[in-house]
């Protein structure tokens, strides 16, 4: 019977085909804090080099392969160079990769990565709105049967929680590793309900049992989509304060 493939033998197939050229494996995201959902989670893994070129992905590609087929994504790749030049386009994700993340390998890396308020304020109010956009579209294809409207919302909570979590940072100078805890944290300094997220964690976890009609998936739906919009409402207010 094949074994699973873990983060950690992952990691040593990746000595084994890079040598000297990697620089660090790190887990991050839900995994790395304990703030797993089986049905949602996956095992999310950044991959820092010396150099990143075709030879260095081609001698990775079978092993990736191999890891994606267990549900995982494909490792997140960066050369060390322009990792340290990358914070100023992606402030949510790496800000949060390196607050919440558990080295496998190597030197670690994301310590010194410098992280900017006004960019990862515009990044945030930039994510919301295209996410926006996306859930009302995704509202439109699932609005006549509950339980796909249910699941619309459950696969897009990590990333508005993600979000959320991000701005808690302009509130508070220390934030739960936890996506719930920091939306918990959050709701104390906003003027608006965040609520249905603790009730959709709940539904996610299993813990919570989800609406039995299509109107009451629509009802939470709809305060979900209040408190996302006045979210973004909140961040573009603060960017224009700059």
């Amino acid at each position: 019977m094949k074994s699973l493939m873990t983060a950690e033998t992952f990691t040593e197939g990746l000595k084994a085909a890079l040598g000297d050229r990697l620089s660090m494996v790190a887990l991050f995201g839900s995994a790395a804090v304990g703030d797993t959902a089986e049905r949602f989670s996956d095992v999310n893994i950044m991959v820092v080099c010396t150099r990143l070129g075709v030879g260095e992905l081609d001698a990775i590609a079978k092993l990736s392969r191999e890891w994606s087929k267990l549900g995982n994504p494909p490792p997140l790749m960066f050369a060390l160079d322009r990792l340290m030049n990358s914070s100023h386009v992606f402030p949510i994700e790496l800000l949060d990769i390196k607050e919440n993340h558990r080295v496998l390998f190597g030197r670690d890396v994301l310590r010194d990565l410098p992280i900017s308020q006004a960019n990862l304020r515009f990044q945030l109010e930039h994510e919301l709105k295209g996410k926006l956009i996306q859930l009302r579209e995704g509202y439109m294809l699932a609005a006549q049967d509950g339980e796909a409207l249910v699941d619309l919302m459950l696969r897009s909570l990590s990333n508005f929680q993600i979000m959320l979590k991000a701005a808690l940072r302009f509130y508070a100078v220390s934030v739960p590793a936890k996506k719930r805890e920091a939306v918990r944290e959050l709701s104390r300094h906003v003027p608006y309900d965040l609520s249905v997220f603790e009730e959709l964690q709940g539904i996610k976890e299993g813990t919570s049992l989800p609406p039995f009609s299509r109107d009451a998936a629509r009802e939470l739906f709809e305060r979900y989509l209040e408190a996302i919009e006045r979210s973004a409402d909140l961040i573009a207010a603060l960017s224009r304060r700059d």
